[in-house]
């Protein structure tokens, strides 16, 4: 199942792209598939927006550079590639006029939800002979997190939607806050800046999330990788230094918390304060991790922070933030007054606004690295071993992965 086109749903601002011209810079040669990914990676579920934004009137999204048209019918979502093969309308444009499928608003090409498959040419009778002689390409759906989820391959079976959830979301009930919003700048700049080890204990120090808590001046840090999933693990935080030359600096003032008297590896913070035993049992070796297709974790004591950057084109991504508490009964009211009181407009609105700014002005490569880089690095490694992987295991089956999409 495929589509090869895009115009994105959420219709962002359209700027020159940056990223056409990588092969003749200094680039990522050293991961071709992660260079190559600038629309993002196949085989893997997106989410794409809320369920409740999806009913029996078509809309059209962007995923990976593809417009996809997405219908409710009978209670469940279904997508297809949003051009009528016949004269390339789309059919976004379209609507139903009969139950289980969609109609071009052009000449009538109606099309079976489920299946692609051509059932109606009204313009041509009853017993119009192009019929079952045209497939639509359409594509897996499902629903989790009260959100609608897309999954984009090169024709390999889609495997179940929970295998490429965070475990902990498929094994125990959660509550959750969440915000989706559409932002500039490549996909791949949002997930290395959600990972990167150096950029937050500078530019979110003055952050009014931050504002009350100790921020260190930088850390002595290790990468190590357990299942799908690699983590950032702390090994010293520094709260002051002495640069050379220099002098002294240290984003600490007299209004901040005190800096915790060990380091700790949930939060961020030493691990003495209470854990909820949902993830306490979860044994994380480090507070941040990712894996693919581009999912950031950060656990704190009492919550978790999952950002899910969702490839439109390329230079364009949704940006997807799910803050999940694991309480039950009547522990959940705290959460969600504390959420919807204050944490979404300082944690999903300001504090994930700074992120937003260096993403939109981010132009790498050429890039120099640095130290605290080591973070970036392993990911680019994840993502390019697990794309071998992929390739190596569709040929096996037959199927030659895609190099990139291409224009009707």
């Amino acid at each position: 199942m495929d589509a090869r086109n895009g115009d994105s749903a959420t219709t962002p601002r359209r700027r020159p792209s940056r990223l056409g011209k990588l092969p003749g810079r200094q680039d990522w040669s050293s991961w071709p598939h992660y260079q190559a990914a600038a629309s993002g990676f196949r085989g893997y579920w997106y989410p794409v927006g809320y369920s409740s934004r999806f009913g029996s009137k078509p809309k059209q999204i962007t995923l990976l550079g593809r417009k996809i048209v997405l219908i409710r019918d009978g209670g469940r979502v279904y997508a297809l590639k949003d051009r009528c093969p016949h004269r390339g309308v789309p059919l976004s444009e379209g609507n139903q006029q009969f139950p289980g499928t969609i109609s071009c608003p052009y000449h009538g090409w109606t099309f079976d939800l489920e299946s692609g498959e051509l059932k109606a040419a009204i313009t041509d009778g009853p017993h119009s002979p192009i019929c079952g002689k045209v497939v639509q390409p359409t594509y897996d759906v499902a629903e989790r997190l009260g959100m609608v989820w897309v999954f984009v391959g090169d024709g390999e079976q889609a495997p179940p939607i929970d295998e490429q959830l965070p475990e902990e979301l498929v094994g125990n009930a959660a509550v959750v806050g969440s915000r989706i919003q559409p932002r500039e700048g490549n996909w791949r700049f949002a997930c290395e800046n959600g990972y990167d080890e150096g950029h937050a204990k500078y530019l979110h120090r003055t952050s009014l999330w931050r504002l009350f808590k100790p921020m260190p001046v930088w850390n002595e840090t290790r990468i190590i990788q357990r299942g799908r999933w690699i983590y950032r693990v702390q090994e010293k935080q520094y709260w002051d230094a002495d640069f050379p030359g220099l002098g002294r600096w240290s984003s600490q003032a007299w209004y901040k918390m005190k800096p915790p008297s060990k380091v700790g590896n949930i939060g961020n913070t030493s691990t003495h304060r209470e854990v909820n035993p949902v993830i306490a049992a979860q044994e994380f070796p480090g507070f941040a991790s990712v894996s693919m297709p581009g999912v950031l974790r950060i656990v704190y004591p009492t919550f978790i922070h999952y950002e899910f950057y969702v490839p439109v084109d390329n230079d364009n991504h949704l940006y997807v933030g799910v803050m999940a508490s694991f309480d039950r009964g009547i522990r959940t009211i705290p959460f969600y007054l504390k959420y919807l009181g204050f944490v979404r407009w300082l944690f999903h609105g300001q504090f994930s606004a700074q992120d937003k700014w260096m993403v939109e002005v981010t132009d790498a490569p050429p890039e120099k690295l640095y130290r605290p880089d080591d973070s970036l690095l392993k990911w680019r490694k994840l993502a390019e071993d697990t794309c071998e992987e992929r390739a190596e295991r569709l040929r096996g089956e037959g199927i030659e992965p895609a190099a990139a999409p291409t224009e009707n």
